[in-house]
């Protein structure tokens, strides 16, 4: 097993901040000073080097940090494989997860509520971003399965199909536009719009299906850009805008008559949801365990 100075390494070397790790680790930063002096003085090397209020890896640094990661994969995995020998259902591990929001919101906590129940054992962290952040984060290593709501052009990046969903254009049952049985696919410029922020799956979903029918998402009356679901919808709730949101965040809403789903003629959003991986990781057990699971959840 790693041990604790070389957890509290790869904290710090994550971060580049000793303040940030004392905070994740909920020790002092003068006790995390000491373990990386020690750290250092065991190696008979420098790991960290200051820039100014900054630090950053020496090339000792960056060695042992990659290293030390390697040696935290095989010890998760040698985890999960040695505690299924006994007994699935005590199956041990680390599950790093990331989700674009409709997913992190709507679709996965049941599952995982579902899963942990079965698996009290295994740690789950999820990570709630967009589709752009959430990739980034797995190649960057913060997480080991995305779910993210379109594809990228990146070959460093294994693509599963998960599962399908639907974005539909919606208005306050209070706007005006609510009161049109059915909308042209060129009247939609004619409205007030509100959007979500770049990097979000569900914009691109729709910036994609507007360039299918001949509308630049550049020609809509964009008013307003919300970072987030749920920001996007509670504005919507209040204002006369016309938006653009996964049906399955709005369930309630349109159950309510809060919020009402609007036909566009000829114009349908239908979406697919990706697991995504790094190359090289996509054989570990615990991993592969969990993307059946949530796949027979559905």
């Amino acid at each position: 097993m790693l041990s604790t100075r070389h957890e509290i390494f790869i904290e710090v070397a994550s971060n580049l901040s000793f303040s940030k790790a004392a905070d994740v680790l909920f020790i002092s930063q003068p006790a995390i000073s000491k373990h990386m002096k020690a750290l250092e003085s065991f190696y008979k090397t420098t790991l960290f080097e200051r820039k100014g209020n900054a630090i950053q890896l020496t090339d000792a640094g960056h060695l042992l940090f990659n290293r030390l990661k390697e040696a935290r994969k095989i010890q998760n995995q040698l985890e999960y494989e040695l505690s299924v020998l006994n007994d699935q259902l005590k199956a041990k591990g680390q599950l790093k997860l990331g989700a674009s929001t409709t997913v992190a919101l709507y679709i996965i906590p049941k599952i995982l509520s579902s899963f942990h129940q079965k698996y009290p054992e295994v740690k789950i962290s999820l990570l709630n971003r967009n589709t752009d952040t959430i990739t980034k984060a797995l190649i960057d290593e913060d997480i080991d399965i995305g779910i993210v709501e379109s594809k990228r052009k990146n070959s460093a990046i294994l693509y599963q199909p998960f599962i399908k969903d639907e974005v539909v254009p919606v208005c306050s049952a209070k706007s005006p536009i609510a009161k049109k049985k059915v909308l042209s696919i060129h009247e939609i410029r004619d409205y007030p719009v509100v959007l979500r922020e770049q990097g979000s799956g569900t914009l691109a979903a729709l910036k994609y299906n507007l360039e299918k029918n001949g509308i630049k998402l550049s020609s809509l009356n964009v008013t307003v850009r919300l970072a987030g679901t749920e920001a996007l919808k509670n504005f919507l709730r209040e204002d006369t805008s016309l938006g653009f949101l996964p049906k399955g965040a709005i369930l309630k809403e349109l159950r309510d008559g809060d919020l009402v789903a609007l036909k566009i003629e000829n114009f349908q959003i239908i979406r697919d949801f990706y697991f995504i991986q790094r190359h090289g990781t996509e054989n570990n057990d615990l991993n592969k365990a969990f993307i059946r699971y949530c796949k027979k959840a559905i």
